[in-house]
């Protein structure tokens, strides 16, 4: 396999991190490009930080460049945004989106996405829609490969502490052995796991989109 250039965006997040340690100790990887809001402590040969304003498209389309794969696995929280929806919109959608649309011209030809479990642009649910809305409007672009990563609730470490996770961790924990058959999708998994996966998925020569869900997930992250 010819050697890739990889630009991965929430690298800083508990699956991002994950993510570029794998892409920069995978050979078939010689460029990995993070877009990142604020310097990082991180340098390897390998590695390009990018300070991107993300509202600036042209900043954003120069700072994206040219590559292989995108590695999506930006989000945040109603706590980071204050409940502002406009605010959490923008993140978990215009910074995908925008990043696919600039990729697909840019002639990127992967694009991995960490989405969640239950996406559907016409749930009720706001943040299921938001992640339903990107599936579709990445799949509408063509890419030759497009994976759409549907984890449920993600175990790991976090740079912030999340109350309301830390509880349903526990929860999901107790209740795993309940989950089998159709309701295994919904079991917690670790964010090392969907990293190794999207990794693995990103080396695949079949084209289309294809949407991972736990079993798929752990099939692929014991591949790398």
């Amino acid at each position: 396999m010819q050697s890739l250039t990889a630009v991965v965006l929430g690298a800083t997040g508990l699956i991002g991190e994950q993510l570029v340690q794998q892409l920069l100790n995978d050979p078939v990887f010689s460029k990995v490009r993070i877009l990142v809001r604020q310097q990082v402590e991180l340098s390897n040969p390998k590695l390009e930080v990018e300070i991107v304003d993300f509202d600036n498209l042209t900043q954003y389309r120069k700072k994206l460049g040219h590559g292989d794969c995108i590695f999506c696995c930006i989000g945040t929280t109603q706590k980071q945004v204050k409940g502002d929806k406009a605010a959490y919109r923008k993140v978990d959608v215009n910074i995908p989106v925008n990043a696919a649309k600039m990729g697909k011209d840019a002639g990127f030809t992967s694009y991995l996405l960490v989405s969640a479990v239950g996406a559907d642009a016409h749930s009720k649910n706001f943040y299921l829609s938001l992640k339903g809305e990107v599936e579709k409007e990445v799949a509408a672009l063509n890419y030759d490969h497009f994976h759409a990563f549907r984890p449920s609730i993600l175990y790991g470490s976090r740079k912030q502490f999340r109350l309301g996770e830390t509880i349903g961790k526990g929860f999901m924990k107790s209740l795993s052995p309940l989950f089998v058959g159709g309701l295994k999708k919904y079991k917690g998994i670790n964010g090392a796991d969907v990293a190794k996966a999207m990794v693995a998925a990103s080396k695949e020569v079949k084209k289309g989109m294809f949407v991972h869900h736990f079993e798929d997930i752990i099939k692929l992250s014991a591949a790398v």
